[in-house]
């Protein structure tokens, strides 16, 4: 979805085990420039992310997730 600039997408994560785990990334996340906060799932695992197209891309949200130990299955 693309709205003045902003784009959502969900983002599988595999690796979260608890609570922490989704805290962590969500902290992660929301740190990164032009995002609203980051929701994540931990039963199903999907990360929403709102983001501004402008000020940071995809590979970046998909790095710091890396950074974290968890991974995004192809």
């Amino acid at each position: 979805m693309s709205h003045r600039g902003l784009q959502t997408v969900e983002i599988p994560v595999s690796g979260m085990m608890c609570g922490n785990c989704v805290r962590a990334l969500e902290r992660k996340l929301s740190t990164s420039p032009g995002l609203s906060p980051a929701r994540v799932d931990l039963a199903g695992g999907p990360a929403a992310v709102v983001f501004d197209a402008g000020r940071t891309r995809l590979p970046d949200l998909l790095q710091a997730i890396a950074q974290l130990g968890y991974t995004v299955p192809q």
